[in-house]
C-alpha cells in the first residue's frame, strides 16, 4: 500500500489518530521545531493554511529533535509555543524522524519501495511531504523552500483542483 492512511499517529494529548482520516485531502507534512533557525517559518505555515481555508487542504505538524537537539520541548509546551505563532494546523507527538529508531511515517517517507514514489530523508527540521488526496507522497521541500514559496502553492493548488 504506496499511501500514509496505513499510519497511526499520536497527538500529543495521547490520542491515537488513524492518516486515513484525512482521505480527500491535500496535505503538507512538516518536522518542526521550536528553537531552529527555520523556526519563523511556523507563522508561514499559518499563512498557507490561511490562503487555502475552505478547500481540502491540511498541514500536520510532527515536532522531532532529531536535529541539533533543536526542539527541548515537550507535550503541552510544544503546543502553547506553536500558538504564539497563531498555529492553526494540528501538532503531533514528537518523534524521530530519521535513523533506525524513525517513526514508521517517517521510514515510508524515505524509502521508495514503501512509498513507491521517492525516497527523501529529513536533512534538518522544517522538511515538506506533499500528499495529493489519495495519500500518496508526491513531492517534497527541502528546510530553506518557505511555505509560502510559489513552488509549494503551485504544487498544492494544482493537487486541489485535480481531480
Amino acid at each position: 500500500m504506496n499511501s500514509i492512511y496505513q499510519f497511526n499517529v499520536q497527538k500529543i494529548s495521547g490520542e491515537e489518530v488513524s492518516l486515513s482520516d484525512y482521505k480527500n485531502k491535500v496535505l503538507l507534512i512538516v518536522n518542526t521545531a521550536s528553537e531552529c533557525g527555520f523556526t519563523p517559518q511556523l507563522k508561514d505555515l499559518v499563512t498557507l493554511k490561511n490562503e487555502f481555508a475552505g478547500q481540502d487542504f491540511e498541514i500536520l505538524s510532527f515536532p522531532s529533535n532529531d536535529f541539533g537537539g533543536q526542539e527541548p520541548l515537550e507535550g503541552e509546551a510544544i503546543i502553547a509555543f506553536c500558538e504564539n505563532y497563531g498555529a492553526n494546523f494540528p501538532i503531533f507527538e514528537k518523534i524521530r524522524v530519521r535513523g533506525p529508531y524513525a517513526d514508521p511515517l517517517y521510514k515510508f517517507f524515505s524509502d521508495k519501495k514503501q512509498n513507491g514514489r521517492l525516497s527523501s530523508v529529513p536533512r534538518w527540521n522544517f522538511h515538506k511531504f506533499l500528499i495529493n488526496r489519495n495519500g500518496e507522497l508526491t513531492d517534497f521541500y527541502y528546510p530553506f523552500t518557505k511555505p509560502t514559496s510559489s513552488k509549494i502553492r503551485k504544487k498544492i493548488n494544482r493537487l486541489l483542483t485535480a481531480k
